[in-house]
């Protein structure tokens, strides 16, 4: 009797294992590296389950800056990539290691600062005014010095700006961007931000945006299929299967309604089948 009950346990754990979506067992996790913002606003949270319930493949995000993000891409460490650097992906895909690259979303940087705002920078026409106005109050300003798409965006804005960051009154923290906000928040001093975070901390911070909706401002994703390295394992179906899904109807629609109940707006704009930003 033992032996049956054992052979037909047996036989129901076979039945389920053969029952499981062909991704869940055929390969690997699939391996997204990301910036920091897609987790600190919570939008992975939504995308990254609707994905996984829609096709059947399990996700590994790694979070960290885009430039860590396309270093692992070269690597082979990610399958795919959601980044927000275009000189720097434009770089990696010239070198042959994407298959693929997409816009998805953009969002926008802000400068954010105490509400003291000892270097006059409200209401600046550009970043870059603000940028150099920064500078030559020597006002406390910190940056994430993490090669993220907001630190590239950060030195190409000095560099318009003319202006060279220097100690004391500037602070690296080598960090995110959630963590960086705090730091500033501390400091009371200015740091640049993308509007997804920063609203997304913005209760647990002592710092206001001071310049936005400026045309130097801009900040676009795109999402980048990764070119399997020889030797290594990846998983390039579950990574285009991704890749489709966060530019099609289901994950736009996502991404077009993702924080609207909490923050009263979505803090992203869906933007699949566009030029922007390339």
């Amino acid at each position: 009797m033992t032996h049956i009950v054992r052979r037909a346990a047996h036989l129901v754990f076979a039945l389920g294992f053969l029952l499981l979506p062909a991704a869940a067992y055929a390969a690997p996790s699939v391996v997204l590296a990301t910036t920091t913002s897609t987790q600190d606003t919570g939008l992975l949270d939504v995308l990254v389950p609707a994905f996984t319930q829609a096709s059947g493949y399990q996700v590994k995000t790694i979070a960290v800056g885009t430039g860590a993000a396309l270093a692992m891409g070269d690597r082979g460490d990610a399958d795919v990539l959601l980044v927000h650097a275009p000189s720097a992906e434009n770089a990696y895909m010239a070198k042959g290691r994407g298959l693929s690259r997409a816009i998805v979303m953009h969002n926008a940087f802000v400068v954010v600062g105490p509400a003291a705002d000892p270097a006059h920078v409200r209401g600046a026409a550009t970043a870059e005014t603000a940028f150099a106005a920064i500078a030559r109050a020597g006002a406390p300003f910190v940056s994430r010095a993490d090669e993220s798409g907001t630190n590239v965006k950060e030195l190409a804005l000095w560099k318009a700006a003319s202006a060279t960051p220097a100690a004391p009154w500037y602070v690296k923290t080598g960090s995110g961007m959630a963590d960086t906000l705090h730091v500033a928040s501390q400091k009371a001093a200015y740091t640049l931000t993308d509007d997804g975070t920063f609203l997304s901390q913005r209760a647990t911070l002592a710092l206001v945006p001071l310049v936005e909706d400026a045309r130097d401002l801009r900040n676009v994703y795109h999402v980048i299929v990764v070119k399997p390295l020889e030797g290594r394992v990846s998983n390039e179906p579950g990574a285009r299967a991704f890749a489709a899904f966060v530019i099609s109807a289901a994950g736009q629609g996502i991404i077009a309604t993702y924080g609207r109940e909490r923050f009263g707006r979505p803090l992203f704009t869906p933007d699949a089948g566009t030029e922007m930003g390339h």
